[in-house]
């Protein structure tokens, strides 16, 4: 997030962009006290003109609207552990990093997280949020079970998922869910943990010569690891990899391992970058050398080890502002699904975007499962790849804009968290059930005072 305040009449005015740093607009920065305040700020506001804001970590517009007021939970972070009940209740600004941190020393995990814990709860609902698991749990909006949101009306209600004789609070659940903060404010949720006997992971790592052998493996394991995930060479002419998967560890095999402590999270990072970098570090000759290194330093026979919890999942947080090294032109990060009967597009956009040389650092490759009841959730059966791309580059973007149109006529979608720039044609096309969400904003905030750029990008209320 670009730091740039001024103040206006006693206003916070700040200049905000999102995790790509591609965007970036003034807006005005609320930290509500209470539910009161925010229930106030609401009422008082006018169509238009607000949208929640947790740890700015979602990477296009989605979390700002230019010269709105952007509502900061920064004093909503209580969190409540049932652990008896295998939940916790949690304000809507608690990161999943104070949650763990709270959970893990009891013997719990999150049942689905991405691959940062710095998110709030409100954001990991919003953008229902999904991991290295989704092949096997699915994303993280299955196992919320309430959400107390403050609705356009200013008004506070409650959303359960399955509630009897209540088919429209379901599917009012289900709008806000992967809603992108659009249906209202969310407060508080409670949401399933799930035990675990130590805080480390067996992890197993492979490497590959190519691309089609990588993902000929990574559908046999499907059913045997939670875990699993594949990072692509794009600049080898095979698309070589490593795939990396494993599971939690039980207490009986970590008795041989000289830890101490079986239950333990200490999230440290270990750099930071500034936000001093002109130019792209990640230029062709810096990806290729990283990439040669990453690739050789992993056998080549199959190897495991014992890793905790906070270096399998977050590699990335311990390195602070990352996305600096982007340069003051950001980057775009363009996660898409492909379905399962069209996974031989992967290597064609890989071999696309290598023929203008679009280099690209770390392109990430998951398996995910079945989709869940979200009009607007990202995940379906398939293939998900995330590739970080240069901004403002127009042989980029008209490439993009290409094969945009090549993943909606197979029924495949961009990840609205991830999105700067998709068009609201491509979004129709791709999000079918666009209809049925727009029927359950209206119930709930029928003179759309919650909105943000990406909505009014792709059009969502004209």
């Amino acid at each position: 997030m670009r730091l740039a305040f001024l103040k206006s009449n006693k206003k916070i005015v700040k200049n905000i962009s999102g995790w790509g740093r591609n965007n970036s607009v003034d807006v005005e920065i609320i930290s509500p006290k209470n539910i009161e305040d925010i229930e106030n700020i609401v009422k008082e506001s006018k169509p238009k003109s607000i949208i929640a804001r947790g740890e700015g970590r979602s990477y296009g517009d989605a979390a700002q609207v230019k010269e709105g007021k952007i509502i900061k939970l920064n004093n909503f972070k209580k969190i409540f552990p049932n652990y008896e009940r295998n939940e916790i209740t949690a304000q809507a600004g608690a990161t999943f990093e104070e949650i763990l941190e709270i959970i893990i020393p009891k013997g719990f995990f999150l049942p689905v997280t991405p691959g940062t814990k710095k998110i709030t709860l409100g954001g990991a609902i919003a953008a229902d949020v999904h991991g290295k698991n989704h092949h096997q749990d699915g994303s993280f909006g299955n196992y919320v079970k309430r959400i107390n949101l403050i609705n356009g009306f200013g008004n506070k209600v409650t959303l359960i998922p399955n509630q009897e004789n209540n088919l429209e609070i379901n599917e009012q659940f289900w709008a806000t869910v992967g809603g992108m903060g659009l249906t209202g404010i969310i407060l508080d949720a409670t949401f399933s943990i799930i035990p675990i006997e130590t805080s480390y992971i067996k992890e197993e790592t492979l490497r590959y010569k190519n691309i089609e052998d990588l993902m000929n493996h990574m559908l046999k394991i499907d059913n045997l690891y939670k875990y699993s995930v594949a990072w692509i060479d794009s600049m080898h002419n095979d698309f070589r990899g490593i795939l990396t998967y494993g599971n939690h560890v039980k207490a009986n095999e970590i008795k041989k391992l000289a830890i101490t402590k079986k239950l333990t999270f200490n999230p440290k990072s270990l750099i930071n970058i500034p936000d001093l970098i002109p130019i792209n570090l990640m230029n062709k000759i810096g990806i290729k050398i990283f990439n040669e290194i990453w690739f050789r330093k992993t056998p080549r026979i199959k190897s495991f080890k014992i890793v905790s919890i906070d270096n399998f999942f977050y590699p990335l947080d311990k390195i602070d502002n990352w996305n600096n090294i982007y340069g003051k032109n950001g980057f775009i990060q363009y996660q898409i699904i492909i379905p399962d009967k069209h996974s031989s597009m992967i290597k064609k956009i890989l071999l696309r975007l290598k023929q203008i040389n679009a280099n690209s650092f770390l392109p990430v490759l998951k398996r995910l499962g079945e989709s869940n009841k979200g009009y607007l959730s990202f995940p379906m059966s398939g293939w998900t790849i995330s590739i970080d791309l240069p901004a403002n580059n127009k042989k980029v973007e008209d490439l993009l804009n290409d094969i945009d149109i090549d993943i909606a006529q197979i029924g495949g979608r961009i990840y609205l968290a991830k999105d700067s720039r998709q068009s609201a044609i491509i979004f129709k096309k791709t999000y079918k059930s666009i209809n049925f969400w727009l029927k359950q904003k209206q119930i709930l905030d029928p003179k759309n005072i919650f909105i943000s750029d990406i909505a009014i990008r792709l059009k969502l209320f004209n």
